[in-house]
C-alpha cells in the first residue's frame, strides 16, 4: 500500500488544479492523483469543439506540461479506478487491487456520461462525449460515415453536431424537449440556436424519444422514434448528460443527493473527505442558496481553489458569479449568472446580426446575462449580477447603453 498525505481522485480540470493549487499555496506533503485515463490531465470542452473536428491537438489540450507533475512533486496515477473508500481506515482500494491511504481525500471524478437503454443500445457505432479515448473512437469511424444522429439537444449535442457538420457530415439532432438547451437557457436563446444549426444543414427533431435502435451486421444504421419515425445512421453520439461519478463514496456513508453534498468548504460529511467539480452538489449564493450542481470548468477550478485554501489555511476567495461558454459554427455563445427562476428577459442588439445579449430578470433584480458574439455585455453583466443591481428596463434594452453604466 502506497500513502500519501493528500489523494486526489480524478484528473480532470478539479483535481488537477487543487493539485497545482495546493502547491501553489505552499503545501509541500506527499500527493498523489490517480486517474482511471492513459492521458495527463486535459481541458475537456475542446472534446466536442475542435478536438472532434482536428482543429486541436490533443497536446493542445494539456493542462500543465508533462514536466509539471514531476516538477511539483506530484505522483499522477494512470489507469486507476477507486473501486471503494474506507473512511474510518483512510484507504482506498483501486480495481487493480492496489491501495492508497491518506490523510486527506479530495474527490474530483466529475461524471459518466448517460447511455441509451433500449433495444439495440449495444450495437457498434455509438458514442458519447466525455473522455479523450470516446473522441478518438468516433474520428477512427468518420471515413465510412455519411448520416450521424446526434441525441440530445444540450450543449454537448449541439457542440458535436456543430463539429460533424464542420466535417461534410449529414447530421439529425434528436432532442426530447421541445426546445433545445432547455435545462439552461430561455426559449428566445433557444429557438436562435435552432435556427442557426437548421441555417447550416442540420435537421433538428424537437419532442421526440428514441425507441429503438436497427442494425445490420452488429452495427447501427438507423434510429426509431417513438412515432414510428427512422432516421438514417451511420454513427450515433449520446449527449443527455452525466450521473456522478460518486459511488465509492456514497457506498462509504457520504450523504449524496444528486452529487455529493458538500459544506461551503466543499468538505463531505465522511472526515478528511472534500468533492469538487461535477459530482459536489453545494448550496450557491447565486442560486438563491440553493444547494445545486454546477458542471463547469470556472466552478471546477473555483473550488479546488476553495479546497486548497482550506487545507493549507488560507482565507476563501469570495464566490463569483457563475459563467460558462460554447462555440458553435459561427456563434461564441457566452452565459454569466443562472436564469433558472427569471421571471422577465430583455434582448439587446440584433439577432439577424448574430451580435446580441439576453438580459435575465427576476423581480426586478438583473440575474443573469445570455450573449451570442457580444463578449463585451458578457464582461460587463458580470458586476451588475454580483451586485443584484435592479437596472431601468428601457435602458437595458438599449445596446448603445453599456451595461457597467448601470453599476
Amino acid at each position: 500500500m502506497t500513502n500519501g498525505d493528500i489523494v486526489i481522485v480524478g484528473g480532470g480540470h478539479a483535481g488537477a488544479q487543487c493539485a497545482a493549487a495546493l502547491r501553489q499555496y505552499g503545501y509541500t506533503g506527499a500527493m498523489a492523483i490517480l486517474t482511471d485515463e492513459r492521458d495527463a490531465p486535459y481541458e475537456r470542452p475542446p472534446l466536442s469543439k475542435d478536438f472532434l473536428n482536428g482543429v486541436k491537438t490533443f497536446d493542445q489540450m494539456l493542462l500543465q506540461p508533462l514536466a509539471f507533475w514531476a516538477d511539483k512533486q506530484i505522483d499522477v496515477h494512470y489507469g486507476q479506478r477507486v473501486e471503494s473508500v474506507d473512511a474510518a481506515r483512510h484507504e482506498i482500494t483501486c480495481a487493480n487491487g492496489e491501495c492508497h491511504g491518506y490523510r486527506k481525500l479530495i474527490w474530483a471524478t466529475g461524471g459518466r456520461a448517460r447511455r441509451l437503454h433500449c433495444e439495440g443500445s449495444t450495437l457498434e457505432g455509438l458514442h458519447v462525449v466525455r473522455t479523450r479515448a470516446d473522441v478518438d473512437g468516433i474520428r477512427a469511424e468518420l471515413g465510412n460515415v455519411e448520416h450521424v444522429v446526434v441525441i440530445g439537444g444540450g450543449f454537448i449535442g449541439l457542440e458535436a453536431a456543430a463539429s460533424l457538420r464542420k466535417l461534410g457530415k449529414r447530421v439529425t439532432i434528436v432532442e426530447a424537449l421541445d426546445r433545445v438547451l432547455a435545462r439552461v437557457t430561455g426559449q428566445a436563446l433557444s429557438s436562435f440556436i435552432e435556427d442557426a444549426h437548421r441555417a447550416q444543414g442540420t435537421q433538428i427533431v424537437l419532442s421526440a424519444k428514441v425507441a429503438s435502435l436497427a442494425g445490420e451486421r452488429g452495427r447501427v444504421r438507423e434510429v426509431v422514434l417513438h412515432d414510428g419515425a427512422r432516421l438514417r445512421a451511420d454513427l450515433v453520439i449520446v449527449g443527455v448528460g452525466i450521473e456522478p461519478a460518486i459511488e465509492p463514496l456514497r457506498a462509504a456513508g457520504a450523504h449524496a443527493e444528486n452529487g455529493l453534498v458538500v459544506d461551503a468548504s466543499c468538505r463531505t460529511t465522511l472526515d478528511d473527505i472534500y468533492a469538487i467539480g461535477d459530482c459536489a452538489r453545494q448550496s450557491h449564493a447565486f442560486a438563491g442558496g440553493a444547494a445545486i450542481r454546477l458542471e463547469s470548468v470556472q466552478n471546477a477550478v473555483e473550488q479546488a481553489a476553495l479546497v486548497a485554501s482550506h487545507i493549507t489555511g488560507r482565507a476563501p476567495a469570495k464566490p463569483s458569479v457563475p459563467w460558462f461558454w460554447s462555440t458553435q459554427h459561427d456563434l461564441r455563445i457566452q452565459m454569466a449568472g443562472l436564469s433558472a427562476g427569471h421571471d422577465d428577459f430583455v434582448i439587446r442588439g440584433s439577432r439577424e446580426a448574430k451580435a446580441f445579449s439576453i438580459a435575465y430578470l427576476k423581480d426586478g433584480v438583473f440575474v443573469a446575462l445570455d450573449a451570442v458574439n457580444a463578449t463585451k455585455d458578457f464582461v460587463q453583466a458580470k458586476a451588475i449580477i454580483a451586485k443584484g443591481i435592479r437596472p431601468e428596463r428601457a435602458a437595458l434594452a438599449d445596446p448603445g447603453v453599456p451595461l457597467n453604466s448601470f453599476v
